[in-house]
C-alpha cells in the first residue's frame, strides 16, 4: 500500500473515532437514570376498562394536588411540574401493569381531558407579532448579501490565480 495512501487512512480512522468519542459525550441517556421497561408477556391484553379505571385514580390524585395550587398559578408550569410529573407517572407504571402500551389512545384522551379542565385558560389569545426595529432589519438583510458577494469575488479570484496556487 502507498505510504500516501496508508497515512489518509490513518487518518480517516482517528477521525472517525474522534468523532464517535465526542458523539458520545452529547447523547442525553448516559446521564439519564432510565428504568427498563418489561416486555409484555405473549398473550396479555390490555384490560381498557381497567386501564381507565386507574387512570380514573391518576386524575384523582393530580386534582387534590392541584387544588393545594391557588388557579391564578395553573398557567405557570414552575408551579406545578412537581405534580404533574407524578400525574405522568402515574399512568405511565399503571399503564405497563395492565399490560397497556403508554401512551395509548385512551391514556391520550384522558390526559387531554385533564388538560382541558385545568389548562384550558393559559393559552395567549392576543399575540402581537411586531417588526425588529429598522437598523437590527438592515443588519440582518446586509450581511448575509454581502458574505455572499465576498464568497463569489474569492472564488472568482482564486479562479483567476490558478496558475500560482497550482
Amino acid at each position: 500500500m502507498d505510504t500516501d495512501a496508508f497515512a489518509v487512512l490513518k487518518v480517516f480512522v482517528v477521525g472517525i473515532l474522534v468523532s464517535a468519542w465526542m458523539m458520545r459525550g452529547l447523547s442525553a441517556t448516559d446521564s439519564l437514570q432510565l428504568e427498563p421497561t418489561t416486555p409484555r408477556p405473549l398473550g396479555a391484553l390490555c384490560n381498557e376498562s381497567h386501564l381507565l379505571w386507574e387512570m380514573e385514580i391518576c386524575g384523582e390524585d393530580f386534582k387534590k394536588d392541584m387544588a393545594h395550587i391557588e388557579s391564578q398559578y395553573w398557567c405557570n408550569l414552575t408551579h406545578f411540574i412537581s405534580e404533574y410529573h407524578l400525574f405522568t407517572q402515574c399512568t405511565e407504571t399503571k399503564s405497563q401493569r395492565i399490560n397497556c402500551y403508554w401512551p395509548n389512545p385512551l391514556v391520550e384522551s384522558y390526559i387531554i381531558r385533564i388538560h382541558k379542565h385545568f389548562f384550558s385558560n393559559c393559552t395567549i389569545e392576543n399575540v402581537v407579532l411586531v417588526d425588529p426595529p429598522d437598523d437590527t432589519l438592515l443588519v440582518l438583510i446586509l450581511v448575509p448579501v454581502f458574505l455572499t458577494l465576498v464568497m463569489i469575488a474569492l472564488v472568482v479570484w482564486c479562479g483567476k490565480r490558478s496558475d500560482v496556487l497550482a
